[in-house]
């Protein structure tokens, strides 16, 4: 990538990471509106940084700016994951996004992947114990489909703060590779074990880039 290209996409991550972690965007949405802001022209998807840069860029901004705050909202955010864990066990749910990752504060959405072999199930499991929620649907399948997104409005006591909760339906067979490393070798996602390893101060969790 020429040089130019190459420091507007590492002046659109430094951008969007500040968009994720101040305004609690996801990392989509948070690389278009820095792409926007920055660029005088329309941004070619090749020079847009991919979620790893982002990523990295995250947690230098928390390192900088909110290391007194930071670590204690991501707990709150693990414990409160837990009881919906626990509640949805049937479906095999594993913590992914930023609160399994590792960078997730006050302002971040916990996502929840489950596994289900009627993607339906999930749905009525809501419904059967009145909770509220939206449908929407997201990339994310193992061969590149979209998923099923249930969304949910949680209360967390802790943080004092209304989290969504996304529960993203996957088909069951795509479990065999949920816990496949990335290319630095760090997992996805965790299972209800994992995270209360993680709690407990355990070395479950992904390792820093």
């Amino acid at each position: 990538m020429p040089r130019v290209e190459r420091n507007l996409t590492s002046e659109i991550a430094a951008a969007a990471a500040r968009l994720v972690v101040d305004e609690g965007m996801e990392y989509g949405a948070a690389k278009r509106k820095a792409a926007r802001a920055l660029a005088a022209r329309a941004v070619r998807s090749a020079e847009l940084p991919s979620n790893d840069e982002v990523e990295d860029q995250v947690r230098e901004y928390l390192a900088l700016f909110h290391a007194d705050t930071q670590p204690a909202e991501l707990a709150a955010l693990r414990r409160h994951a837990l009881p919906w864990m626990q509640r949805l066990a049937e479906f095999r749910p594993h913590l992914a996004g930023a609160a399994w990752r590792g960078t997730a504060t006050r302002l971040s959405s916990l996502h929840l992947d489950l596994f289900c072999d009627d993607p339906k199930a999930a749905e009525i499991a809501l419904i059967n114990l009145g909770i509220d929620y939206d449908v929407a649907s997201a990339p994310g399948g193992a061969r590149g489909e979209p998923v099923p997104v249930l969304s949910v409005a949680s209360r967390c006591a802790e943080l004092g703060e209304t989290v969504t909760l996304h529960l993203h339906v996957r088909d069951l067979d795509d479990l065999r590779g949920a816990l496949k490393p990335d290319a630095r070798g760090r997992t996805l996602r965790g299972d209800l074990t994992a995270l209360r390893r993680l709690l407990d101060g355990g070395a479950d969790a992904p390792p820093p880039a």
